[in-house]
């Protein structure tokens, strides 16, 4: 009730501004953004984006259900096609499966949360997860590591990216037990494969204005396996003189980023390197429940988490970090060319971290854990109660983040929000 009271005097306090004239002030901020706004409303006359949209396991279906109110209270022009995919909750079949690839194919596009690859082996090596990337051949899962303001941690302003082969090397599900009590697997790395995610991560960085390209490897001990790759990355580096190139070996690796990240730029590796990698890296920015991640073929994109968690003991509890999730789906908006949209909700997210104060049963061990920010009249508060506003989730950041309790809220509300009336934030609050 206090929230709601305090968004209906917020209202009260806008309207009175523009009626007092105090709103033509705000009207000079929101020229900047005229073109970008008439963009996005083209969009929404032409009509919705099909996206298809996979909750997962764990916390999946809640931070799915952050992305789809803030999605909401934005006015994003996505339609969601839902599906449903688990081991464990009896949702999987092959039935189901090809449902998902039939609507991933379709629509192009895709965000998905983390589907929960069950311990047991009951006959079949390759998961659901697995057999969905590979049919749709995302080979390239790109990682984006950046510092969140707001998060404090050992590193502070990092900016690196892990580019991971996601379709062979350790995960191509190929195990057989030739004696009893011998096991082996087999660990497949192609020259077809090993020179495309090269390509990919060297057009990475040309486009994104990246200066450096590391190669991760294991070629000292696996000559011929990790050999090849890194011989297929040494013979694409040659095609970007612009670009530095240089190698390193994994576990090497794993201590340099923990002493010093700052010297990498863009990362590329095989498959269950860059799953370490992943989650190492997420570790130095906050962890799995703030770092984004993105998986492509040739003609999919494929939305989620960079660190694959489904946090199953936080189900039902509402403490799921949906900071991951919501930010991959602002990529996401920037892949369908809504930089309007994507821009806004990215940014917005990044305020509330920053401006908030940051507490959270456990966020000292793991960011799968949300930020509760409280905000009073007197400004940030500590460990006192909240008394204007708690933001439980992040997915009320564009309903009523606790920054706009403070008067200088309405500073910012120009600056990213004052193309909205106040009857479209809060309609149900006049």
């Amino acid at each position: 009730m206090a929230a709601l009271s305090n968004v209906r005097w917020l209202t009260r306090a806008v309207l009175g501004a523009r009626n007092s004239g105090a709103w033509r002030g705000l009207r000079t901020a929101a020229s900047a953004q005229a073109a970008s706004q008439s963009q996005a409303q083209d969009v929404r006359v032409e009509g919705a984006f099909p996206v298809t949209m996979l909750p997962g396991d764990g916390v999946g279906p809640e931070l799915m259900h952050a992305v789809k109110e803030v999605f909401k209270a934005a006015a994003v022009p996505v339609e969601f096609k839902e599906h449903h995919l688990s081991e464990v909750q009896n949702m999987a079949s092959e039935e189901k499966l090809e449902q998902v690839l039939s609507s991933m194919k379709e629509n192009k596009v895709a965000i998905i949360g983390k589907i929960y690859t069950p311990m047991e082996y009951k006959g079949e090596l390759a998961s659901y997860d697995m057999q969905l990337r590979r049919k749709l051949d995302l080979f390239a899962n790109v990682v984006h590591v950046k510092s969140l303001p707001g998060y404090k941690t050992r590193h502070n302003n990092l900016d690196l990216v892990i580019i991971r082969e996601q379709t062979e090397g350790e995960y191509s599900s190929l195990e057989h037990e030739s004696a009893r009590g011998v096991i082996e697997c087999l660990k497949i790395v192609t020259r077809t494969k090993s020179q495309r995610i090269a390509k990919f991560a060297f057009d990475y960085a040309t486009k994104k204005g990246r200066s450096k390209v590391t190669a991760v490897h294991k070629a000292n001990i696996m000559k011929l396996g990790d050999g090849l790759f890194l011989q297929c990355c040494e013979e694409v580096a040659e095609l970007y003189p612009k670009i530095k190139f240089e190698t390193m070996i994994i576990d090497n690796c794993c201590m340099q980023l923990v002493q010093n990240p700052y010297q990498f730029d863009v990362l590329v590796m095989p498959n269950l390197y860059g799953n370490i990698i992943d989650n190492l890296a997420a570790g130095l920015v906050g962890g799995a429940g703030v770092v984004p991640g993105e998986s492509y073929s040739a003609e999919y994109a494929v939305f989620e988490t960079g660190a694959r968690h489904p946090f199953a003991q936080a189900v039902g509890r509402n403490i799921a970090n949906p900071t991951a999730m919501l930010l991959s789906a602002s990529n996401m908006l920037r892949h369908l060319n809504l930089e309007y949209h994507s821009s806004m909700i990215a940014d917005a997210v990044k305020k509330v971290i920053k401006v908030g104060k940051v507490s959270s049963e456990g966020f000292k061990d793991s960011a799968l854990c949300y930020p509760v920010l409280l905000w009073g009249p007197e400004g940030p508060l500590s460990s006192r109660p909240p008394q204007y506003a708690v933001i439980s989730d992040l997915r009320a950041v564009l309903h009523f983040p606790s920054w706009l309790f403070h008067p200088l809220g309405l500073l910012y509300l120009s600056s990213i929000c004052c193309s909205f009336s106040c009857t479209t934030l809060c309609p149900w609050a006049i």
